[in-house]
This record gives structure tokens, sequence and C-alpha cells, in this order.
């Protein structure tokens, strides 16, 4: 049987319209500056992809700035946020890596706003933090990377405005997945990543409210409003607009992944998996499960070796296991090192979400067995 990719919050599968718009960007590379015809092309496919992802996020074009990805987007946008005035920054315990270690870096005090058990922040928490003296951004994800649980922005917001601070949200894993509208969550910035949406990686943008400015944190010549130095990457950007105008397109059809992600779960969870914010609004195509004494390499391990693809909810490096940020903040530690995370897209089908569920509760069956089998030698 062929191999199934169950990992589209890591990075989606290229869709074949942006592959069939990079290459013809790419066999006409002109520089998007240059004034000849073939600089003037350029110049047309960027604008045409800004225009595409502003109307992905209900912004206007003019607030869009193509950058390298998601990690420079959120660093450029809680640099913005300093620059604007604010003193400290309010980050969200289960906030992804590059927001949190932007935070940590950005020489101002930082806070860490806690989450439920579910993984939902706590808006009273919230409110008090911004009660307190100096004006404060506050870094939110729309939705976690990890378990895909879906965060109460509206109502954050409503907060920071009542404090005069600033609300930037990263929404490079809800958008193209939920309906994103920069406005109705009342964002002054807001992150997107090309390759989360079927796009390449390497391309990104920062977002920003109407009326608010930026600052360049690369220093260059003055392409992007004078926001971002640097040759723009027109073959990456031209298919991150085609890569929003698909993913805008296909949200009813992703929607369609509830029913399956929810078979899916039943039975693994049946089996004895935990299932991470089964309770809160989560993405339609993610499910992030765990189980006690099982770590996620072997298990990712094992289930690559039947032919599915998915990630962990923890990072290894030199075999050893990182419990999982997203599962201790919910306080579930002897969790927190079996985290599974299995995210579909664009290309996945009912079917493979049921392969999934098949090969885990198989080689969690076996796994049981052998553990089983060494706890009656030791005795």
């Amino acid at each position: 049987m062929m191999a199934i990719y169950l990992d589209y919050n890591a990075s989606g599968l290229v869709r074949p319209e942006v592959l069939e718009i990079m290459a013809k960007a790419l066999a006409d590379n002109g520089n998007p500056s240059a004034v000849h015809a073939a600089g003037r092309r350029a110049r047309a496919r960027v604008e045409t992809a800004r225009a595409q992802v502003a109307e992905l996020v209900g912004a206007d074009p003019t607030a869009v700035v193509f950058n390298s990805g998601g990690t420079e987007a959120n660093a450029q946008g809680l640099a913005s946020a300093l620059a604007a005035g604010c003193e400290r920054l309010i980050v969200s315990a289960t906030e992804h890596p590059c927001v949190a270690e932007a935070a940590a870096h950005a020489g101002v005090p930082v806070e860490v706003l806690p989450v439920d058990a579910n993984g939902v922040i706590d808006l009273d928490w919230l409110a008090q933090a911004l009660s307190r003296p100096g004006r404060a951004v506050v870094a939110l994800h729309h939705a976690n990377n990890e378990s895909g649980v879906i965060q109460p922005v509206v109502e954050a917001a409503a907060l920071v405005r009542a404090a005069d601070g600033w609300l930037h949200i990263d929404a490079i894993q809800s958008a193209g997945k939920i309906p994103v509208d920069m406005r109705a969550l009342d964002a002054d910035s807001l992150t997107l990543s090309a390759h989360k949406l079927g796009g390449a990686q390497g391309v990104g943008a920062l977002v920003f409210k109407d009326g608010v400015s930026g600052v360049r944190i690369l220093h260059g010549s003055g392409q992007e409003r004078g926001l971002r130095a640097g040759t723009e990457n027109v073959p990456g950007i031209a298919g991150f607009g085609v890569a929003a105008d698909c993913a805008a397109r296909d949200l009813e059809a992703m929607a369609s992944h509830v029913g399956w992600r929810d078979a899916a779960q039943a039975r693994v969870k049946a089996a004895g998996a935990t299932i991470i914010g089964e309770q809160a609004a989560r993405l339609p195509n993610t499910l992030f499960m765990a189980v006690e004494g099982w770590d996620s390499p072997q298990q990712l391990i094992t289930l690559d070796l039947a032919g599915v693809m998915v990630s962990a909810g923890s990072a290894c490096s030199s075999g050893k296991v990182k419990p999982s940020k997203t599962i201790s903040a919910m306080g579930l530690n002897s969790l927190a090192t079996g985290g599974v995370r299995v995210s579909g897209g664009w290309g996945t089908t009912e079917g493979d979400w049921s392969r999934f569920a098949d090969a885990w509760i198989a080689a969690y069956d076996k796994h049981k067995t052998r553990a089983a089998a060494r706890v009656r030698e030791v005795a």
C-alpha cells in the first residue's frame, strides 16, 4: 500500500496549482524592482499574490508584508509592537517556540498567560495582567500547532483594546482550515506561512491592521514598502497567492475532516489514547493524542513502517524525548512524552484517517503485549 501523509500541520503537500504557477515564475525570473518587461511581470506576480493573501484574511493588500516565513513574521510583529510603545509582553503558555523565543529575547518583561486543562487561555488572568502598569503586547496563536485548540481571540481582543494594548495573532495554523478575518479578530498584526496552505516552504507574510505601521528587522534596500529588505522570492510568493486562493475555496471541504477525524478519534480513544484538548473547539483537521508509557518516537517509527506519516507532540534530540510544551502547560505531565499529532489537508481522504486508526491500534496492541511480557520476565 502507498504511504499516507497526515502531517499537514508541519508542512502541507504542495498543491498542483502552486507547482504550475511557481514553474512559470521560475522560468521568467525577472527582478520585481526592475523596470524592464521581465521585472514588470515579476512585480505583477507579487502584487497579484499580495491581493490573494489579503483576501484570505480580510485585510487590505497594502497591509501585507512578504518575508521568509512564520518565524520572521512573528519576530517582526513583536518588534513592531514594541516600537509602537509597548513596554511588556504577554505570551500564552502554549505559544509556538518562534514566538516564545522572540519574546524571551525582546529585552522587555515577559509574562506567561496560562491555559486550562484543554489548552484554552485564562481570560480572567489576562484581564488582570492587562490592568497592571505598562502598555502590553499580547501574543496569541489563533489555533495551537500541536492540539489544534482554537483560542477565544475575539474575547481577548476586547480586553486588549480596553487596556490600549497591541494584539499579535499567529494565524499560521488556522488560516485555510477555518475562516480567518483580521478585522473580525481585531488583531493589530497577524502572521501567515505559505507551506501550511499548500504553498512552498520559505515564504510567509506579516499583515497589519488598517492604520497600523511596522518596523523592519532586516535592513538594506527598500523592498516591501521599506519593511523587509531583500529581493522578493517571486516564485514562492506567486505560489503563496495561489495557495491562499485554493485554501479559501476549500474551506468547506476542510470542514468535512471533522467527521473523519472524530471517527478515528473515537477508535483510538476506545483503545486507550487520551485526546488532548478534546473538550475545546479545535481545527477540523487535527487530532492530538497521547498514551502514558509509550514515547512519541517509538510510535512514529512504528507508524512510519506501516506507511503512515504523522508527527510527535514532543521534540527528539539524540534519542532523548523532550516533553510536549502544550501537554505540560495543560497539566498533563504524565502524557507529555507520548504525544502524537495527526493532521490532514487538501489531499487527505476519509480512508487515510481510517487507515491511521487501524495502524495505531494494531501498533498499540503489540506495544502492550511486549510491555506485559517484560513485566512477566522481571517478576
